[in-house]
């Protein structure tokens, strides 16, 4: 048997027995047991739903679905600045969806969108093929002897 060690015992009242309602009168918490006098949510299974109004009509029901949402075909990219492009990648490499996801920057999916946004210089000459570019991500990447390919541009004239 394992000895008593006050070191690892609780403190006094912190392990309190749980509140046994609906027990008699004399316990304190007898006849409504905490739930009010009558109504739905006095008996037992009286729950109701999120929105529900008495009975009523609910407001989410009563007003019409009414409009178009753009929300299923919106276009989602992963960013990434010219900064993080110098400190990940080496002279005359190629930045496209392959070696971004070779160098962890991002997941393995193959329907995720990428652009480059121009915050930070870049010195390294790479080669970037990805679905958008800045302007001036464009033009610092060009004049430090790069190339930029937008490859929905490049798969449009493939056609």
């Amino acid at each position: 048997m394992a000895e008593y060690n006050p070191i690892l015992s609780a403190p006094y009242g912190a392990n309190k027995q749980p509140k046994r309602v609906g027990r008699g009168s004399s316990s304190g918490l007898g006849t409504t047991a905490g739930k009010g006098n009558k109504g739905q949510q006095s008996r037992s299974g009286g729950k109701t739903y999120v929105g529900f109004e008495g009975g009523q009509m609910p407001l989410y029901r009563r007003i019409a679905h009414k409009g178009f949402s753009n929300y299923p075909f919106k276009k989602e990219y992963v960013c990434f600045n010219l900064d993080v492009l110098e400190a990940k990648f080496n002279d005359g490499e190629t930045v496209n969806k392959e070696s971004l996801i070779a160098k962890g920057l991002i997941s393995g999916k193959a329907e995720v969108l990428v652009k480059i946004l121009g915050n930070g210089d870049v010195k390294k000459k790479i080669n970037v093929v990805v679905d958008k570019v800045s302007e001036s991500a464009k033009a610092k990447i060009e004049k430090a002897g790069g190339s930029v390919t937008v490859a929905d541009a490049a798969a449009k004239s493939d056609k």
